[in-house]
């Protein structure tokens, strides 16, 4: 095996899911500021707004995001066209 492939920052790191709070560790170089302790180790900490716990995919469950109001503006536009 090839010495010395690996970059220098290549170490464990926390990913939180901050939709559910589920947390897993793994290896990566992400870079990060944040830290958080788990399990009695402190580990440099990724936030992740949706991971295999919460997607809809994995999960089974469709979740609908409404962002600014897009659904009520989309009713609003073509409640004239209803019946």
């Amino acid at each position: 095996m090839k010495t010395d492939i690996h970059p220098e920052n290549y170490r464990l790191v926390a990913f939180k899911d901050m939709s559910n709070e589920d947390i897993f560790i793994t290896k990566s170089t992400a870079e990060t500021k944040e830290t958080i302790e788990h399990d009695g180790v402190d580990y440099p900490l990724v936030k992740l707004e949706i991971s295999r716990t919460s997607h809809p995919f994995y999960t089974g469950k469709s979740k609908l995001v409404d962002t600014a109001g897009r659904i009520d503006k989309f009713k609003n536009k073509y409640s004239k066209f209803k019946k």
